[in-house]
């Protein structure tokens, strides 16, 4: 049994669980408790704050944890970082008012910067050579310049759109982030077996991700010009039909290129082309 720690709510939590769903792990949603146990697969889902998870899984409460990697940086757990997880994207920014003339880090320097990050934002001053005045907020962050509680904010910005509608603009993106996969030091053989089977399944599901499966017929004496047009993961399937001089062609393909591709098969004689949704990819 393996235990990960998630957020309790929000976007990534909804995140993780639909990825895990994808990759055959069920938990419970209808019966959802603190600690949580997987239906069909030997892991427990401990619920927790986003800002909790780099500690519990350094101090092996859990054994891995999917959480932003802004929090795993704030907090500076010392875990390992097993892989990004490709969702929950966003950045950590230095913002200030809309009306001001940004002019270089040095434009914090004496300044009141309300932020949530503090080790973040402490870490990239020092870097920086800027002395300010950082004060912590939780929550509601953006409004600390209006409130006269600060003069500048630094904060997660995913569109923006929260900084335009509380008069603010970015000027220094400082960290980007998106979910990480994380671990804590040390764990067993037995453990880090169950990792690689999660892991292996989490592969199957996002090498999906982006593809579409195509297969049509198209002349025997085009199928070596169908073939360069679509390279496949290895090679594309031919099969002979059962009407003389035409096979059926099966292969894989990036839907950002598919169009162009259909466009060009057809060019070939291609006939009959489906599309179709394709599930998961086990290489």
């Amino acid at each position: 049994m393996i235990r990960i720690a998630i957020q309790s709510k929000g976007r990534l939590s909804e995140d993780s669980l639909a990825l895990m769903g994808e990759a055959g792990i069920r938990i419970d949603e209808f019966k959802r408790k603190f600690l949580a146990r997987a239906v069909d697969f030997p892991l427990e889902v401990l619920y927790l704050r986003d800002d909790d998870i780099p500690g519990v899984v350094e101090s092996g409460s859990a054994d891995l944890g999917i959480v932003g990697f802004n929090e795993v940086a704030e907090t500076g757990a010392d875990v390992t970082v097993v892989r990004k997880m490709g969702f929950g994207g966003c950045r950590l920014s230095l913002a200030i008012p809309k009306e001001q003339e940004y002019s270089g880090p040095q434009f914090f320097s004496g300044k009141r910067i309300a932020t949530s990050y503090p080790n973040v934002l402490a870490k990239w001053l020092r870097e920086q050579g800027v002395e300010a005045d950082i004060r912590q907020i939780m929550g509601s962050v953006e409004i600390s310049p209006a409130a006269g509680i600060a003069d500048a904010i630094f904060d997660i910005v995913s569109s923006g759109g929260t900084l335009v509608s509380n008069g603010l603009k970015e000027v220094e993106t400082v960290l980007h982030s998106e979910a990480v996969l994380i671990a804590r030091k040390g764990l067993d053989e037995a453990k880090q077996a169950i990792l690689d089977k999660m892991l292996f399944r989490f592969d199957a599901v996002t090498e999906s991700e982006g593809k579409k499966y195509i297969l049509m017929n198209i002349p025997t004496d085009k199928v070596s010009e169908a073939v360069k047009i679509l390279p496949a993961m290895r090679s594309p399937t031919v099969m002979p039909l059962a009407a003389e001089g035409w096979c059926s062609l099966h292969s894989v393909v990036l839907e950002r290129e598919l169009w162009d591709k259909i466009e060009r098969l057809k060019a070939l004689g291609a006939e009959g082309i489906l599309v179709l949704h394709l599930d998961k990819v086990i290489d």
